[in-house]
């Protein structure tokens, strides 16, 4: 099985891109939103770390934010804790699609955290700051000092692209990246 990490900065279109490839899916976003409403264990640990910002069971939202943005330190507390979680989901994920040809893995931390492995092929989603910036605004819980937190635990995007060996430009038009990623795909089979 060959593993597709995708790389590139928050807003970039790495979800998008990565659905284009037509392959399983490993979306950390959306597992840690599962973790948040449905994992009763993740909440106890957050509330015993972080009393004083997680109440009730479900995790909403807005506790989280309001973590974060109260102390920089939390984002890495929480981020320990949750990622736990999201490491057994992707060993899950991975072992139920072991037969595949391709997978892909959609996760924002994927270097960071040291997930991918040595032969993962990596490919690095690159946009406008100006269009991110715009698509970003358009997001119900966007905040600035949120990205600007997230942003410091990130590697630079320049070592995030010497790092890859592919390039896809997100100009947020269908047809350019569909086929830069049908181009990589016949690169790789």
């Amino acid at each position: 099985m060959k593993r597709i990490g995708i790389l590139g900065d928050i807003g970039s279109g790495k979800t998008y891109v990565a659905k284009c490839f037509g392959f399983p899916i490993f979306n950390a976003d959306l597992e840690v939103a599962k973790i948040y409403k449905n994992n009763k264990r993740v909440f106890q640990k957050l509330k015993k770390e972080l009393p004083s910002h997680f109440e009730s069971f479900p995790i909403k939202k807005k506790e989280i934010i309001d973590a974060i943005l109260s102390n920089k330190k939390n984002l890495k507390k929480i981020i320990k804790i949750v990622h736990f979680e999201v490491r057994k989901k992707m060993y899950n994920f991975l072992k139920k699609n072991k037969h595949k040809k391709i997978v892909v893995l959609d996760i924002p931390l994927l270097l960071e955290n040291r997930i991918n492995k040595k032969k993962d092929i990596l490919i690095f989603v690159e946009s406008k700051k100006s269009e991110i910036l715009k698509r970003l605004k358009k997001r119900k819980n966007f905040n600035v000092r949120i990205l600007n937190n997230f942003k410091k635990i990130q590697l630079s995007l320049d070592l995030k692209k010497k790092k890859s060996q592919f390039i896809i430009r997100n100009n947020f038009k269908k047809n350019s990246v569909k086929i830069r990623v049908k181009e990589i795909i016949e690169n790789l089979i």
